[in-house]
């Protein structure tokens, strides 16, 4: 492992995340809200850091509210979406070209990521806040795991 990433999680207090890669919860808003369509209350907005090394990734997932990733430091990374329009791949990273320092990836958008070097640490704020019940690994969607697999097999390594 880098060294940098090493001491990041150190630093951090990082733990294992379930679909892969560290992360610390930075804010959890005091504030509820009522989710329309849903009928749920929900803590207004929760941002964590999140941290994926090389040979890491992000399990396909998703998340029942829209997320904002933002690019902190390291390498860029390659953010998969994947909804009714196919696969998209975004790059994470400084101002550039070829990347973005900040993707929203919309709610219910199924999606996965994996550092293109030794390490990116990035930061991901959801709204109405993360809750583990709005959660859902591709693995365990078997109609949505073999659409994810047959849009191509670099993709099908990340359910």
């Amino acid at each position: 492992m880098h060294a940098r990433a090493a001491e990041l999680l150190n630093l951090l207090g990082m733990r294992p995340h379930p679909e892969g890669g560290h992360y610390v919860e930075l804010f959890r808003s005091v504030h509820r809200v009522q989710v329309l369509g849903r009928k749920v209350e929900r803590t207004a907005l929760t941002t964590i850091y999140f941290l994926l090394v090389a040979g890491e990734f992000s399990r396909w997932h998703r998340v029942l509210s829209d997320e904002t990733w933002h690019f902190h430091e390291g390498d860029p990374l390659e953010l998969l979406l994947f909804d009714e329009r196919g696969l998209r791949r975004m790059r994470l990273g400084p101002v550039a070209r070829e990347t973005q320092p900040t993707v929203v990836v919309p709610a219910e958008t199924w999606q996965a990521a994996r550092a293109a070097g030794a390490y990116t640490l990035v930061a991901c704020t959801v709204g109405p806040g993360f809750e583990f019940a709005d959660f859902s690994l591709a693995v365990d969607w078997p109609d949505v795991a073999s659409r994810i697999a047959n849009a191509g097999p670099d993709v099908a390594g990340f359910i």
